[in-house]
């Protein structure tokens, strides 16, 4: 539900107040632990747009073979045990690490290491939400969210459909790159927002049919220095 605000004359244009129970964002922001009775997960029903493991199990990694989990639920490989520092690509997509990326679904298993056969420790549960990728390894990737949770994750569960999380409580959106400019709404923490145009300072984002410019240091999930046309 939209909150308005008007000013004793009348004059100035109402400011709507999006906040998480606006645009099917209410889902919490941490994800949710891995249940300790689970392990392997029961097949779930075939859906158009939410890749599950069934599903997942029909593109086989690349040379990861798959085996019991009690021998390699700690195994992860030597390749992308730790980070690259600086500048690096992909070994699989040869796109750049770390990257953006957002999760396709609205829920997605992530687990331990990259195959099927390793536990699952999270699952998110908030689609759209603004992942950063720091590894690859044939058909799975490593991402972290914004508390630096995470794991592994199947591409397919991906989306290269850029978002932010708003990190400042009622962020106020603003009609042009400008402090003093006039507000079109506020947005309360933990929005996800369609992460549009970047200016050195300030991004364009859009949730729930308003747009605005916002301060890039008030976002999750925009690099500092990052430019967008």
């Amino acid at each position: 539900m939209h909150k308005t605000f008007l000013s004793g004359l009348g004059l100035l244009a109402a400011l709507a107040i999006i906040h998480l129970g606006t645009a099917g964002v209410a889902q919490q922001l941490r994800p949710e632990p891995r249940p300790a009775s689970l392990v392997v997960p029961a097949p779930e029903a075939p859906q158009v747009d939410t890749p599950t493991d069934a599903t997942l199990a029909a593109a086989p990694p690349r040379t990861q073979p798959e085996v019991a989990d009690t021998a390699i639920i700690e195994a992860v490989p030597a390749s992308v045990a730790e980070p690259v520092e600086g500048p690096a690509v992909g070994p699989e997509t040869n796109l750049p690490l770390p990257r953006y990326v957002s999760l396709k679904t609205s829920e997605g298993n992530v687990r331990r290491g990259p195959s099927l056969s390793h536990r699952i420790d999270w699952v998110f549960l908030r689609r759209d939400m603004p992942l950063l990728v720091t590894a690859e390894y044939g058909h799975w990737r490593r991402v972290v969210d914004r508390e630096g949770l995470g794991g592994w994750v199947h591409y397919a569960l991906l989306s290269g459909n850029r978002t932010v999380i708003v990190d400042k409580d009622m962020l106020a959106l603003r009609s042009r790159p400008d402090a003093a400019a006039p507000e079109s709404a506020r947005l309360e923490a933990g929005v996800i927002a369609r992460l549009g145009t970047c200016e050195p300072d300030w991004c364009r984002i859009s949730v729930a049919g308003y747009r605005g410019w916002a301060p890039k240091s008030a976002l999750w999930g925009v690099e500092a220095d990052e430019i967008r046309d």
